[in-house]
């Protein structure tokens, strides 16, 4: 079956239009129509799905992924978990900004995937749930596509930071250190540059790059204890700090935040 034969396999059944407002289902694979793409680098693209109606939600609480279902190179079926870069308040669409690799098998389907094209999903699915006010403050540690929907560690830490930070009623402050190799690597640095404007007394992101430009002011190598200690909320019993990005990464950060002495309460990992 051509790509294009199994898009239109995947088209939205009849009862399209009768979902509930939350379309999310945790045991059933849906499908949502791609109605824009925008290339925002070489190999990277935001990819904006529709909901049923204007007024419909993802349904998707605050630090869960969703899983997506497509065909790799050779036809098989690939599943694979994402985070929206929207939240359940943005109404009537979900967006994935999506890093495609080339040997990637889940790559291979968004690299094909056209307007018009439909996106099966799952969910929600995840171990972190949000509740406003629960800590004094969150440091997240995101490394590379940690930062994005490329896993399901994506936005969590994005969308994490951006839900606590639009919700008046919750005072919680972030701390964020994004670690890539260059600065073409950053994503969604528009969006978190725009959170940094609107709250600058409660989120603070730090970027850290192995291959630094020219008169770079930011964190040069890899994350460090120090940096941690430079720009995460100290121990606290009212302080949580959430990492996420590749397996060695995550591992030499709980060896870190070990010995700063966070205690395992202290520490999540997506």
């Amino acid at each position: 079956m051509s790509f294009g034969e199994f898009s239109r396999s995947m088209r939205a059944p009849a009862h399209f239009l009768l979902w509930c407002t939350a379309c999310l289902d945790p045991e059933n694979f849906r499908d949502f129509e791609l109605v824009e793409r925008k290339q925002l680098s070489h190999n990277v693209a935001k990819f904006r799905f529709a909901l049923p109606i204007p007024t419909s939600s993802l349904g998707l609480p605050i630090g869960q992924h969703i899983s997506c279902r497509g065909k790799d190179s050779v036809g098989e079926e690939v599943i694979k978990p994402y985070t929206p870069t929207t939240l359940d308040s943005d109404l009537g669409h979900f967006e994935l900004v999506i890093k495609m690799y080339p040997q990637g098998r889940m790559s291979h389907h968004f690299r094909e995937l056209k307007v018009g094209d439909y996106l099966s999903v799952k969910g929600p699915k995840g171990r972190f749930r949000y509740q406003p006010g629960q800590v004094r403050a969150f440091g997240m540690i995101a490394g590379g596509s940690g930062i994005t929907p490329c896993s399901k560690s994506g936005p969590q830490l994005a969308s994490v930071a951006r839900a606590i930070l639009e919700n008046p009623k919750d005072a919680t402050k972030v701390h964020l250190i994004y670690a890539n190799v260059t600065y073409d690597d950053i994503l969604l640095k528009e969006e978190l540059e725009g959170l940094s404007e609107i709250y600058p007394d409660r989120f603070k992101v730090y970027y850290v790059l192995n291959q630094p430009p020219e008169n770079w002011n930011g964190g040069v190598g890899f994350v460090s204890k120090e940096m941690i200690q430079a720009h995460c909320p100290p121990p606290a019993e009212d302080i949580k700090i959430l990492r996420c990005g590749p397996p060695p990464m995550n591992k030499a950060m709980a060896a870190h935040l070990d010995e700063l002495g966070y205690s395992k309460e202290m520490q999540f990992q997506f």
